[in-house]
């Protein structure tokens, strides 16, 4: 009569599984806590959604701001006054009509009546000084 020896598992197979899903866990578990996305740094995540947003939000006034010049620089909506204004500023000309109003470039403040001849007289030296530059 013969015997069949049956042979019994390994122990280190399910020990060596057990063991690798409970490292999985614990390394999850640390990233879902500590980890860049996890509870510890939600709120930078929120404040950082926050400057995102605003910031967002002040490039979009600037994109409708161009789009608003875009606009008004459609030939169906051209504005004469506008037209007229642009270019004598582009090209520092004056009409007859125009008030012009001399301001100190190192103030930005209107030059009085009273001493407008001396400051005509600075004035020119001033811009012939930043032209030679």
């Amino acid at each position: 009569m013969s015997t069949t020896r049956l042979k019994r598992p390994a122990i280190w197979r399910p020990l060596a599984l057990t063991v690798a899903l409970l490292g999985f866990q614990g390394y999850l578990g640390f990233s879902a806590i500590g980890g860049q996305f996890g509870i510890e740094n939600r709120a930078e995540i929120l404040l950082d959604i926050d400057q995102l947003k605003a910031k967002s939000s002040a490039l979009q006034a600037e994109i409708d701001d161009y789009r608003h010049r875009a606009t008004l620089m459609d030939p169906r909506r051209l504005d004469p006054d506008i037209v007229t204004e642009r270019a004598r500023s582009l090209l520092n000309m004056a009409n007859v009509d125009d008030i012009i109003v001399m301001v100190d470039p190192r103030s930005g403040k209107p030059i009085s009546s009273k001493f407008q001849e001396l400051a005509t007289d600075e004035l020119t030296a001033i811009i012939e000084a930043d032209s030679t530059l």
